[in-house]
């Protein structure tokens, strides 16, 4: 599984979430991606050492030096994770209803990264220094 179908799965997996509004699965998707982000133990290349083959990640990277030892992809999981969680919980724990858009605008923007490969967050973190 390359990163870019991960991307797009997690768009999906998103976008469906939000429409059927179950809050346990949006906390659900959430840990599962702050544990990937954290542990470094990434679904996408644990599938890969399983099948004995190697990918790419296929997203468009900026060429930069990685001042910080930290995996951009990584980083970018935990990003998102907190920005839904903290989004969502606003939302539906708080009242604050004028940031419905937050997580939906994330649902199709990661949808949109996965089917372009262009993902401007993942740009904006390895501009930063993280490699």
């Amino acid at each position: 599984m390359s990163e870019r179908l991960y991307l797009l799965l997690v768009g999906t997996c998103i976008l469906l979430v939000l429409y059927l509004g179950n809050n346990y699965l949006v906390f659900g998707l959430s840990f599962i991606l702050l544990v990937e982000g954290i542990t470094g133990i990434r679904l996408t290349t644990s599938i890969q050492k399983a099948r004995h083959i190697s990918l790419d990640h296929d997203m468009v990277v900026s060429h930069t030096t990685a001042s910080l030892g930290i995996d951009g992809l990584s980083v970018w999981r935990v990003f998102v994770a907190i920005v839904l969680v903290s989004s969502y919980a606003l939302i539906h724990d708080y009242g604050y209803q004028v940031l419905w858009f937050i997580p939906w605008f994330m649902g199709f923007a990661i949808l949109g990264a996965g089917a372009s490969g262009i993902c401007p967050v993942l740009l904006g973190l390895h501009r930063v220094g993280f490699k």
